[in-house]
This record gives C-alpha cells, structure tokens and sequence, in this order.
C-alpha cells in the first residue's frame, strides 16, 4: 500500500525523511518537491473526508433537494 512521508531535501539533493520508515525489501519511491509553504492552507481532514461526503452529495435527492438554488430567474 503507498504510503505518504515527509521529508526535506538540502542544497546537495540529500532527502531525509522527518519520521523514521521501515520497509521489508527495496523499494521504488517517488519524490515530489514542494513550495517552500502551501499556497492554500486546507485542512487535512476536510480534504481525506471529502470522498465520503461525496456519496451524500452526489445523489438525486440532494440534487433536488438544492435545486432552487440553481434556478435562474429569467428577465
């Protein structure tokens, strides 16, 4: 399973990761560097519940039930 951890990375392209990862066998990795700091600060947790939120969300009935909200009156 991927997993997700932290680290920096100094001027020399050295990474050292921010908390310790144990692994059984050799392993590929991906390395993505990052802003100095987040553009936009969104919360964690809003962001990892938004896929459960969603099967409420995406359903007929709360299409219909927002649905005067999208309704635009015509002149």
């Amino acid at each position: 399973m991927p997993r997700t951890v932290e680290g920096v990375i100094d001027r020399e392209g050295n990474i050292r990761l921010l908390e310790p990862i144990r692994v059984p066998t050799l392993r590929r990795v991906l390395v993505i560097v990052l802003d100095d700091e987040p553009l936009l600060k969104v919360s964690e947790t809003a962001l990892l519940s938004e896929p459960a939120l969603a099967e409420d969300w995406n359903r007929p009935e709360e299409d219909e039930a927002w649905s005067h909200l999208q309704q635009v009156p015509w002149s």
